[in-house]
């Protein structure tokens, strides 16, 4: 369904209204709300119902994830536009009391981490949450410091491009501490208020919570919202499309000029970020002028874009953790392209299970698909499961990635491969019986032996394995992630039931020095750098 209140019918393109009905209709996601500029006009479109059948609206209320850096962006250039900062500054020119990594003699600046240039990793290498459904909710000031106190930068402030929530994060709790002040109150007193956005903060209100649109994962199971605290400024806000048509208009420049010049500031692009076009503070440009930036958290995705004229743009807000870029910038471009037709069919249980079996997308990368759940879902080597549903005979599609699977048949009516259609189309044939590798075979290490593996393993790529005793077997939880329990198949050698990925540990003069992820055809060594409690 489709509940709309604007200036004029028809600013959201009829296609992408299409679209939105259709991705309702086949359960990628419960609500879908649209915050559409098209020059004079404006207008809000809501689509689908909440957990309770209310129809979502203008006031519904969701996790904008990511989008919150462009917030803190602002921010930042406010600060420089009324001279009470520089660009240049180093960030711990704003943190006395906080030791800052640096490196070939170069400072983290302002710029550095507005621009994702800073060096620091995405997530703070002791980001291990006690509830990895809810991650950032205990990671505080305390962590914060001890985290960048030890931290060695791999590279010079500002060499190359990394995208870092911990660099967000901090840019957000140093404005903060600057002021004197909290983040949410920074953001409320500085943009909220100015701009009239009284639906929208870091923590809900009684009136936020009522209109609160519950997340889901990507397999629509209900999830728990994301809480921030020290990280607040690189994900912490929650808003409405009506908020948020705020927000777009006063960065199109379509609202008094009061911060005309501040918003000017962010969105000029200054460096490179390669794939992506160019960045300034947050604020992404596209080759085709396009600015934007997206957003997701367990529960939620959201995109704000505008075009280069600043005469078209668009926040499309959902509760499910699904990729929805593409109808954004659908939205912003007649000639983007636009999935359409996801509409699920039921197919028979027989059917369905001439499709299971290995499949070959390149030597060593295997896609699987097996049943689960009643349906079907596939996993590639070293990545996780993903479900995928049935539009015709043959024909699939995934909600969680924009993907999709045809099967082939020979003469006789047997499945002998498969066409990836996922930037391209990539042919796969299916794997005989002999030509599938074996599974590993589980061991069961007593506990004086598992004890050996107890401890941390930091990796080039930014990240730290804790491997911990559980029970009678072992856990390993890399930052950010929830623990998962690994099986041993061999001396030093594990696996993951819920991803394609092993662990090899190594060892010098007999004692476990370094373990080795092999996981998407990857091998990614991490040194042991301590042991757990």
């Amino acid at each position: 369904m489709i509940s709309v209140a604007s200036a004029r019918a028809g600013a959201l393109p009829e296609r992408v209204a299409t679209a939105a009905n259709e991705r309702i209709a086949a359960g990628f996601c419960p609500t879908l709300v649209f915050a559409v500029v098209d020059g004079d006009d404006s207008e809000i479109a809501a689509f689908g119902r909440l957990d309770d059948g209310r129809a979502a609206d203008g006031d519904t209320v969701y996790e904008i994830g990511s989008i919150t850096k462009t917030f803190t962006a602002t921010l930042l250039a406010d600060a420089v536009r009324s001279g009470r900062l520089t660009l240049d500054a180093p960030v711990a020119g704003l943190l006395p009391d906080v030791r800052i990594p640096s490196r070939g003699g170069k400072e983290i600046t302002l710029l550095d981490l507005a621009t994702q240039y800073s060096g620091l990793p995405r997530l703070p290498l002791n980001l291990l949450p006690v509830d990895a459904a809810n991650p950032y909710a205990d990671y505080d000031a305390a962590k914060l410091k001890a985290f960048l106190a030890d931290y060695q930068l791999p590279r010079d402030p500002g060499a190359s491009y990394e995208y870092s929530n911990l660099g967000y994060g901090l840019l957000g709790y140093a404005l903060a501490q600057a002021d004197r002040t909290t983040y949410p109150d920074l953001v409320d007193r500085k943009l909220l208020k100015p701009l009239g956005m009284a639906m929208t903060g870091v923590a809900l209100t009684d009136e936020m919570r009522a209109h609160l649109a519950p997340g889901h994962d990507a397999s629509g199971k209900p999830v728990k919202d994301w809480d921030f605290d020290v990280l607040a400024g690189a994900g912490g806000l929650r808003s409405t499309a009506n908020d948020m048509l705020r927000y777009l208009k006063a960065n199109m420049q379509l609202t008094p000029p009061a911060l005309a010049e501040t918003i000017a500031t962010a969105q000029q692009p200054r460096r490179d970020a390669p794939n992506l076009g160019r960045i300034g503070l947050a604020w992404m440009t596209s080759a085709n002028g396009v600015v934007w930036h997206n957003g997701g958290t367990g529960g939620y995705h959201s995109f704000l874009g505008m075009t280069a004229d600043r005469k078209r743009g668009v926040v499309v807000l959902t509760n499910a953790a699904i990729d929805i870029d593409e109808l954004g910038k659908a939205v912003l471009d007649d000639g983007a392209q636009l999935r359409t037709g996801l509409k699920i069919v039921t197919l028979p249980d027989a059917e369905l299970d001439d499709y299971v079996g290995t499949y070959r997308l390149r030597e060593g990368f295997l896609l699987k698909v097996f049943r689960k759940d009643g349906g079907l879902v596939t996993q590639a080597t070293g990545q996780a499961v993903v479900p995928i549903f049935p539009s015709a005979a043959d024909s699939f599609f995934a909600k969680l990635v924009d993907a999709g699977i045809t099967f082939t048949r020979d003469a006789q009516g047997a499945v002998t491969g498969l066409v990836l259609r996922q930037n391209g189309d990539h042919w796969a044939p299916k794997l005989s019986p002999s030509e599938i590798p074996p599974e590993p075979q589980e061991i069961t290490p007593d506990a004086a032996v598992l004890s050996n593996y107890v401890g941390q393993y930091r990796f080039d790529f930014g990240a730290v394995l804790d491997v911990r005793l559980d029970g009678n077997g072992l856990k390993a939880q890399l930052t950010g992630q929830a623990a998962f329990p690994i099986f041993a198949s061999a001396p030093d050698a594990f696996f993951y039931k819920v991803v394609e990925a092993q662990l090899h540990f190594e060892r010098e003069q007999g004692s476990v020095v370094a373990v080795v992820l092999h996981q998407g055809g990857r091998d990614m060594r991490g040194t042991r750098i301590g042991s757990s409690p």
